[in-house]
């Protein structure tokens, strides 16, 4: 069977990968797996893995060569100067080539560590370039981001952006504030997947809108880099109260007799509300004939304030008086109500 995925797979692209995504590619691992900034016992590991990797973009840079390991594998590059068939193939030439290209001169792998603040002069032996100079391989163009020489610095990475998901909560949660444990699935660079569980803290009084963000919990892009997963709290609608700002309204009935002429025996309307905590607020009607829409505020019984320094610790819990007319009257009512309103 054909093997023409590994040198992708060492490289970490895809196999319809462009030529700036292998350029990218191999920088990035090139640098990371370099011998000299691996030394001790990780050295011969890695002079290994550097192998590979100039194996891997000597071949996929070339578009003939790529052509043909993509149709017949490392197997059908042998003999048609592959890298490593003729035993004279060198990691460090590729690496000083691609980087000489981009302005870095032949200086070898101290000058271009000490450039990217790779902590100093290397430990092993400087590495020997085979090309001087801005010649370098073709199709190499542009310099690296700190880069070297008169070359122009390549753009940075662009920003691995966030990803806004929706917090349902209801007021209740909203007003206690709290903690939910949610599962998220993320995207890794190499194709696999990976699932997360994040601990989102909402405090109490936060309104619709605010965000809770995690740095790097999100998908991988090409260059390694993780999205920022992004909360946004949302209010589920209540069958009892609404709420603007901070403050709470709740809607409560009374009849049109009881509007006009208070409770029967007399004295005044009082109605409970059971809070959002559970507990238990008892609440007069005004005084006198009540209009509908009518309202009673409650200071200090509506949401908790999130702001920091806020005079108020809370917002006020207003009632609003509605008056349920009768559905019909009989031709006697009408008759009484028209001697009594005149």
């Amino acid at each position: 069977m054909v093997n023409n995925t590994e040198y992708y797979r060492v490289l970490g692209v895809s196999k319809d990968a462009s030529d700036a995504e292998l350029k990218k590619a191999y920088r990035k691992e090139s640098l990371k797996w370099h011998p000299d900034k691996n030394p001790g016992d990780k050295r011969a590991a890695a002079e290994e893995k550097f192998k590979k990797i100039g194996e891997a973009y000597e071949v996929l840079s070339d578009p003939n060569k790529r052509e043909v390991y993509d149709q017949l594998g490392e197997e059908g590059l042998k003999g048609g100067g592959a890298p490593g068939a003729g035993g004279g193939f060198d990691p460090n030439d590729i690496f000083n080539s691609f980087f000489s290209s981009m302005g870095g001169g032949g200086g070898g792998a101290e000058d271009i560590f000490g450039n990217l603040g790779g902590g100093g002069r290397s430990s092993g032996p400087r590495m020997r370039s085979s090309r001087m100079g801005g010649g370098g391989m073709p199709g190499m163009g542009g310099g690296m981001p700190g880069g070297f020489g008169d070359s122009q610095p390549a753009a940075a990475p662009p920003p691995p952006g966030e990803i806004v998901k929706p917090l349902g909560l209801t007021l209740e949660e909203l007003y206690k504030g709290g903690t939910k444990r949610l599962k998220i699935t993320r995207h890794l660079r190499n194709g696999n997947q990976e699932e997360k569980i994040l601990e989102v803290a909402y405090k109490a009084g936060w309104k619709k809108g605010t965000k809770i963000k995690f740095a790097g919990a999100g998908n991988e892009d090409e260059y390694g880099q993780a999205q920022t997963v992004a909360f946004v709290v949302e209010e589920k609608k209540h069958n009892r109260f609404e709420r603007v700002d901070d403050d709470l309204i709740v809607k409560l009935n009374i009849t049109l007799s009881q509007s006009l002429l208070g409770p029967e025996g007399g004295g005044s309307i009082t109605k409970e509300i059971e809070q959002l905590d559970g507990k238990r607020i008892e609440v007069q009607a005004p005084e006198g004939i009540i209009q509908p829409g009518q309202e009673t505020r409650i200071p200090g019984e509506g949401m908790p304030v999130s702001k920091a320094g806020s005079a108020k610790r809370k917002g006020d819990l207003i009632v609003r008086w509605n008056v349920v007319f009768p559905s019909r009257l009989t031709a006697a009512q009408k008759q009484e109500l028209r001697k009594v309103l005149g």
